[in-house]
């Protein structure tokens, strides 16, 4: 269970969901969930768990923080044991803070580090996964990079290159790996996003992504629905995670969210309980679909 400390900083943060998030800005990706204020909230206090992946192991790219780092300790209250993949030395610090937390649920974490847009990587942490807990049931693709371009002209070959890298193809690698392992009632959840659906000006690329991370997940269900896997997607509006402070500007991150019909953006603790759902018996008759938690805004999908 949480420690009082934890329960604490849940509360605060949870009070801060109506207030507004101050100029901020971080000089690198991925962001850093240490450095933001206030820091997203990754459970709520109030959460009820029922021990619905009581027994299961869950894999989760981009683990260490933000979306990632809830779905983490969801996963944990619900009784999962998890593996965490975080990107590099930077977020290390935020990779052992989940783990800690995950330790204060009784079941059992490990974090490993790499690039999923690496497929030798994808394959190995699979194999690690499989001699440290002996079982795969559950793969959560959450791990993203995006950067604001306010022109497609100014958009480079890397940038592109390296956004489809590490959002689809790190996805498409680390699927494959798992795949093998997976058996009946396995379940693979992908983060989408609200860009998919409405798109971004600034996010031409990002935007892209995760549109073909739509297609995939709908394709993929069809592909393994006679196995007994079920493929979804969650598709987030604005999020408060570090990935926001990462990619704006201090002003547009003050703002951040505003525009949305609830007039705030959300917390990670708000979009958890979504892949809790798909990850649970409760979605066993629900593939190829996507989940909206993106603050009240209507899209088709």
């Amino acid at each position: 269970m949480p420690t009082d400390q934890q329960l604490a900083q849940g509360a605060s943060n949870r009070d801060h969901r109506n207030m507004q998030q101050p100029a901020q800005e971080q000089d690198q990706q991925p962001g850093r969930e240490q450095d933001m204020e206030p820091r997203p909230q990754y459970i709520d206090p109030g959460y009820k768990a029922s021990e619905k992946l009581k027994g299961k192991v869950a894999l989760i790219s981009g683990g260490d923080s933000g979306i990632g780092r809830a779905v983490a300790v969801h996963f944990a209250a619900e009784g999962a044991n998890v593996g965490i993949i975080y990107y590099d030395d930077a977020e290390e610090e935020d990779a052992y803070k989940t783990l800690d937390i995950l330790s204060d649920y009784g079941v059992y974490g490990e974090v490993f580090q790499g690039d999923i847009s690496d497929v030798d990587f994808c394959s190995q942490v699979v194999q690690q996964v499989m001699d440290k807990f002996g079982r795969l049931d559950i793969v959560v693709n959450n791990a993203a990079q995006q950067f604001e371009q306010s022109s497609l002209e100014d958009i480079a070959p890397a940038q592109l290159e390296q956004t489809f890298k590490v959002n689809v193809f790190g996805m498409f690698y680390l699927t494959q790996a798992a795949l093998p392992h997976l058996k009946e009632g396995s379940r693979i959840i992908n983060t989408a996003s609200i860009t998919a659906y409405k798109g971004n000006p600034v996010l031409l690329d990002y935007s892209a992504t995760k549109g073909a991370i739509v297609a995939f997940t709908r394709s993929l269900s069809q592909q393994l629905s006679e196995q007994g896997i079920t493929v979804n997607a969650v598709a987030p509006g604005p999020i408060w995670t570090p990935l926001i402070p990462a990619s704006f500007s201090a002003e547009k991150v003050e703002k951040f969210g505003h525009d949305t019909p609830m007039g705030r953006p959300g917390q990670p603790s708000e979009v958890a309980p979504a892949y809790v759902f798909l990850a649970s018996n409760d979605g066993s008759y629900i593939s190829g679909q996507v989940i909206h938690p993106n603050g009240g805004t209507s899209i088709n999908g």
